[in-house]
């Protein structure tokens, strides 16, 4: 599924913490690797004041051979052996660019890290990725500081990746499946990736005992609905034997998104007294309706992207994508 991917890299270390990961969908799929580096000349005038053109231009062409030098370094990071890339340095704002890159070239999947540094040569990673996660084409994976995803499937024994997915009662919430199972199953030994499919139910004083456990029993249907149809075929994009386990879960909140992360990062136990084990990544749409019944996850997704600690893969519903591109 993911034939290109794309990696924006501001040329700090913990940008290139994306590299690995990137590496490992590229070899699951058989598929290339962009690195693109931004020259964002705005940061020179913030530094600097209005400059001479003649300034500002060797400022440009200065970090434009810095850019190459350090893609053209980068290629014999260890991780990347083997696998096709493309070294691309642009000029202008660098969200503006990646999205660019990311429409124009046919990238499959975006993935960056969170945080970065300030200065000419490198741009803030962290508001970077919140404004390319609002309007990105394709899903994108934000690796967080200091947390990076496992890599199971490199013949070193065997291992699994747990995603956790997080799903209203809105069709739009199922657009993350497809992308999430096949990143699980890329980062994973064949047969060992689990996805967790999960539905907060907001546990509000106004509602009373009986009114809960409806809401609860909506959401365990339609989860069980969901799975059901992945498992006989009926979920675009999605193989009918996914390859690993599907497992699903209705819990209770007093806040759907700090509901998500605690699941996420601490696991819990479900209603059937099984346990869910803390998860490696969590993986949702940006976008879904609002509603009694249905919660806003453009909202929600938000908030979980700044609470949690854990990867994210966030995905916009393809009938937004769709509308933009019209």
């Amino acid at each position: 599924m993911f034939q290109h991917i794309l990696v924006p890299l501001d040329g700090s270390p913990l940008a290139e913490e994306a590299l690995p990961v990137a590496a490992q969908l590229a070899r699951a799929s058989g598929g290339m690797i962009t690195l693109l580096q931004v020259v964002d000349i705005s940061y020179a005038y913030l530094s600097y004041g209005a400059m001479q053109p003649a300034i500002t231009q060797e400022i440009i062409d200065s970090s434009f051979s810095c850019a190459r030098m350090y893609l053209d370094s980068l290629s014999r990071y260890p991780d990347l052996a083997g696998v096709s890339l493309k070294k691309q340095v642009a000029l202008g704002y660098a969200a503006a660019m990646i999205l660019s890159e990311a429409s124009e070239h046919l990238v499959d999947i975006i993935v960056m890290s969170s945080h970065g540094y300030t200065g000419i040569k490198r741009w803030v990673l962290g508001s970077v990725a919140e404004k390319v996660v609002h309007h990105a084409p394709v899903p994108i994976l934000i690796l967080r500081d200091k947390k990076t995803l496992f890599i199971q499937s490199n013949g070193e024994g065997t291992g699994g990746i747990r995603a956790l997915v997080p799903l209203d009662s809105s069709a739009r919430s199922q657009d993350v499946i497809a992308p999430a199972l096949a990143l699980v199953a890329a980062l994973s030994s064949p047969g060992q990736g689990r996805l967790h499919f999960a539905q907060m139910v907001v546990a509000s004083k106004e509602r009373n005992e009986e009114a809960r456990a409806e809401s609860l029993q909506s959401a365990r249907q339609n989860l069980q609905d969901v799975s059901m149809c992945i498992n006989e075929g009926l979920v675009a994009n999605v193989d009918s034997d996914p390859g690993f386990k599907l497992t699903w879960s209705a819990s209770l909140a007093r806040d759907i998104a700090e509901g998500i992360v605690h699941m996420a990062e601490c696991g819990e136990r479900s209603g059937d007294k099984s346990i869910i084990g803390p998860s490696d990544l969590i993986a949702m749409t940006t976008h879904g309706y609002s509603g009694i019944k249905k919660w806003a996850m453009g909202s929600i997704a938000e908030r979980v992207l700044h609470a949690t600690k854990l990867p994210l893969l966030l995905v916009r519903p393809a009938d937004m994508v769709r509308k933009e591109h019209l």
